[in-house]
């Protein structure tokens, strides 16, 4: 790694090395590491279940506008808020149609991360009682679209919009009728980071299949139990994938580095405005090359954007992103900070995996991630199925958690946030595969039904 510094957010960046050591400088000591938690949920309005709009009395601008009461401070665009944010790190997001995520503050204990999920459950449930706004906690939207769905006043999402067809079939799709729930946790050092992302990049068709939420599109099942995880395979060959490089022996920081190098840009944020440089090479923007900036160079801010256009189901900024699940049932929310946490914050359990993926192949990566989507616990894995791994990988993550020892007020620790998952893994069952079952048979093929049954 080259010996230099982090660049200041406004300075130029004309070298490798200094996104090289801007990776690094994530490194913190265990002691300071936090778990900070993001997820999305659907929301509706309730008389009809449409996707709301962003304007209007039931609209998204007037759900943020409504939750600046409980001390959320509005961010805009171009005088729309788009965004709530507290001086805690936390933010209230708006993803490209209307889907309403929390990122989280960065936390010490799953129960805080827990207790920050059921608080803002209490705002935004508040404020859309009076609104006439209900939210849906799945990986898909169930319904059938039968009208346009609303795009948000966004400036990155309308070039994302216009670049995602070229790239795939999915993408818009992606965008508008999708959510899911991630965890992003820190690192050590660039041996913690390598280890832990290789864990999580093996393992997240595990998590796909335990938080598998999305069987229905328009408003039947589909062939998958989670479409949301299959959209992603027609997305962008760009920006998304496998990446089989981290599981080779010169993965580090400065490959990765590489790797977001060759990500094709989206925009160039300036003054307020998104313009679209959309296919693009970062490399012509730092060489003062970059056709409609010539003779000008990025900034830190510039490549912290930059990072934010590639989608792996495990990302890297200064800490990890772990992607790979469905939205869905409330308790499942503080269940995938409870997971991944086990898995990689407790060196025995972080040991334990790596020894467990050590000898998979490319071909058993590429097989377990083509499908799960479709099979999700049934899915097979050399001898066994994934549901038998799942439940190996659990007993992993619950020692961790063990180890961790972090009790609530009760004395409880953390691996109560577990139980779901092992129902899950022990009777073989997904949300997805119940889902399926209910339409089947209580719900006499109906999609209409899930809005009260799975509504928060």
């Amino acid at each position: 790694m080259a010996d230099t510094q982090v660049a200041e957010v406004s300075e130029p960046v004309t070298e490798r090395g200094v996104l090289i050591d801007y990776l690094a400088s994530g490194c913190k000591p265990p002691e300071n590491w936090r778990i900070g938690t993001e997820h999305e949920k659907f929301a509706y309005i309730r008389d009809g279940l449409v996707p709301i709009d962003y304007e209007g009395p039931s609209g998204v601008r007037a759900l943020l506008d409504g939750l600046i009461q409980f001390g959320w401070q509005p961010i805009s665009e171009k005088g729309n808020v788009i965004a709530l944010s507290k001086g805690d790190g936390s933010a209230i997001s708006l993803e490209p149609a209307g889907q309403l995520e929390l990122s989280g503050a960065p936390l010490e204990t799953i129960h805080q991360t827990c207790g920050e999920v059921h608080e803002h459950l209490r705002q935004v449930k508040a404020i859309a009682a009076d609104l006439g706004i209900v939210f849906l906690g799945l990986g898909y939207r169930p319904e059938e679209q039968t009208g346009d769905i609303p795009w948000m006043p966004k400036g990155r999402y309308k070039i994302m919009r216009e670049y995602m067809p070229k790239r795939g079939t999915l993408g818009l799709d992606m965008m508008q009728n999708t959510c899911t729930v991630q965890v992003n946790l820190d690192f050590d050092s660039e041996k913690t980071m390598i280890e832990m992302f290789r864990i999580g990049l093996a393992l997240q068709p595990v998590a796909t299949a335990l938080w598998a939420n999305s069987p229905f599109r328009f408003g039947k099942p589909s062939e998958f139990l989670s479409f949301r995880s299959h959209i992603w395979t027609d997305t962008d060959p760009d920006r998304s994938g496998i990446l089989p490089f981290v599981f080779e022996e010169n993965f580090g920081f400065e490959r990765y580095v590489d790797y977001i190098l060759d990500v094709p840009m989206y925009f160039v944020y300036r003054d307020g405005n998104y313009i679209d440089v959309s296919g693009k090479d970062f490399k012509d923007f730092m060489a003062g090359k970059l056709s409609g900036f010539e003779g000008q160079y990025p900034t830190m801010k510039d490549w912290e954007d930059h990072l934010t256009t590639a989608f792996p189901e495990v990302r890297l900024k200064k800490f990890l992103e772990m992607r790979g699940a469905d939205g869905g049932p409330w308790a499942r929310l503080c269940a995938l900070p409870a997971f991944w946490t086990g898995l990689l914050y407790d060196d025995e359990a972080r040991s334990t995996a790596s020894a467990l993926i050590a000898d998979w192949t490319h071909d058993e990566h590429v097989h377990l991630r083509d499908n799960v989507p479709r099979t999700a616990l049934r899915t097979v894995h050399r001898n066994e199925t994934v549901r038998e791994l799942a439940l190996e990988v659990l007993n992993i993550a619950h020692g961790g958690l063990c180890r961790r020892g972090r009790l609530d007020s009760v004395g409880l620790d953390e691996t109560h946030f577990l139980r779901p998952l092992f129902q899950t893994a022990e009777s073989g069952l997904t949300p997805a595969d119940e889902l399926v079952a209910a339409y089947e048979g209580r719900w006499n093929q109906s999609i209409d039904p899930v809005f009260q049954e799975y509504a928060y």
